[in-house]
């Protein structure tokens, strides 16, 4: 090769390398741009999340960001700007998901509460509940059995007093007595005598179910967790921590007294939700009551006395049968009103029923709801008290209303108590991803995304 040859090479080689080491430089520089507009907007957003709302975490260990910053009006820009406040400016942030409190059922709020409720207690803690649930939801399901069992005996008895043409006295009658109870508002006859029924009530318009709320949008499936029973357990626990309820004793300060009722029943008014619950434990009770009075040959063998005792006046002994079964559902229906009267006394009552702790004699049948009425009803000490019978209801109840409901109570508590007029559960960032572009230089552009969520 000649000497002009080889010079030729030579640059040409050179040439090369430094445009290989200039692309080298170039693409280093433009990487080390793309990371620090990356780290500016990693640090901007965990500046913004960790704006959280104080209060909200300090009563009820949920993490949120009010993103109405105390306007009580929620927009994107209030975040976009925020997001330019805390250096992340110059740049194009585009909101791909974002997931408010109350979106998916509450499902973000479930997981916060779920989250929280591990770390507190553990799972260990909840193992021996989880045998209960299962019980819980058996017996929810045989009181609708039973109700037709009622519904039965009660059409079996009238067609037979209707084929005969024949009626049941009216007097010392355990039948006709337990219609007329079932005909009286239940507050009347569950409540003890010395209990003041609250009469607080919100203003229904406001309740997160009743008006229209703030949603989010994208899909949030790859991060969210699945929701189960003991989920389910973990919530009714919170509840129980952070809400009262009728049997709690002392001054109560919130927007309601019956705060879990509320959340259970969902009606503007303690009353109504007292009404609500008592129903529901009428239900809850009246099945083991029913199921043990079943097994009880002395009840039996009484029944059907009383139930030969009526016909026989009558003339009519066919109906004794169809009678006495009647009189066995009144009794337990009877039990049933003298349970809920203990457990909003503050007694225990045995989730199920045996001979010595069964309370109404059949002759006491006949003067509950009068005026010579004075049963309030057992102290267990092997029994659930009020608020965990509570327990049980708020894990039958559906999960969906649960969590608004719970909601409502925060936020009207967090206006009542912490003068936070403006705030709204339906206005706060669980999580959130941001899509950002941003310029670098000579027409180049980098995209990329940012997420962040409370956990």
């Amino acid at each position: 090769m000649k000497k002009g040859e080889v010079t030729v090479y030579l640059s040409l080689v050179f040439i090369l390398l430094v445009s290989f080491a200039g692309a080298l430089l170039e693409s280093a520089s433009v990487q080390n741009a793309k990371n620090y507009r990356r780290a500016d907007v990693d640090r901007a957003v965990e500046c913004l999340f960790a704006e959280y709302q104080r209060e909200l975490l300090e009563e009820y260990d949920i993490f949120a960001l009010e993103a109405s910053y105390e306007t009580g009006s929620y927009t994107e820009q209030n975040i976009k700007d925020r997001l330019s406040f805390y250096g992340a400016g110059q740049m194009e942030h585009k909101i791909k998901r974002i997931q408010f409190l109350t979106d998916n059922g509450c499902r973000p709020f479930y997981e916060q509460i779920s989250a929280y409720m591990r770390h507190k207690y553990g799972l260990t803690a909840m193992e021996d509940k989880l045998g209960a649930a299962s019980v819980w939801k058996e017996q929810e399901e045989k009181a609708g059995v039973y109700e037709q069992e009622d519904k039965e005996a009660q059409n079996a008895l009238d067609e037979l007093l209707s084929e005969n043409d024949s009626e049941l006295p009216k007097e010392e009658n355990p039948l006709e007595h337990a219609k007329q109870l079932k005909q009286t508002p239940l507050l009347s006859l569950v409540s003890p005598k010395d209990m003041h029924i609250s009469e607080k009530s919100v203003p229904p318009e406001g309740l997160l179910e009743r008006r229209e709320r703030n949603k989010g949008y994208g899909d949030f499936s790859d991060v969210e967790e699945e929701e189960g029973a003991v989920s389910r357990l973990l919530l009714g626990e919170y509840l129980l921590e952070h809400f009262n309820c009728a049997s709690d004793k002392g001054e109560k300060t919130g927007a309601l007294d019956y705060e879990l009722e509320y959340i259970l029943n969902g009606q503007p008014g303690d009353r109504e939700n007292l009404e609500k619950t008592a129903r529901k434990l009428l239900l809850l009770r009246f099945v083991p009551n029913y199921a043990y009075i079943q097994t009880d040959s002395e009840k039996k063998a009484e029944a059907k006395a009383a139930a030969l005792a009526l016909c026989s006046l009558i003339a009519l002994p066919a109906a004794a049968e169809a009678a006495a079964q009647g009189i066995l559902l009144a009794w337990a229906f009877g039990e049933t009103i003298i349970d809920i009267r203990a457990l909003l006394k503050g007694s225990k009552v045995p989730l199920v029923k045996s001979k010595e702790s069964w309370q109404l004699q059949l002759s006491s049948l006949l003067t509950l709801g009068t005026d010579t009425d004075y049963t309030e009803g057992k102290d267990s000490e092997d029994g659930l008290d009020y608020r965990e019978y509570m327990r049980i209801l708020l894990f039958l109840a559906d999960s969906g209303d649960t969590g608004l409901r719970t909601l409502d109570m925060i936020e009207q508590d967090l206006r009542r108590e912490k003068g936070l007029a403006f705030f709204k559960a339906d206005q706060c960032v669980s999580r959130m991803e941001i899509e950002t572009t941003v310029p670098l230089r000579r027409g180049i552009t980098y995209q990329f995304p940012t997420y962040y969520g409370y956990r």
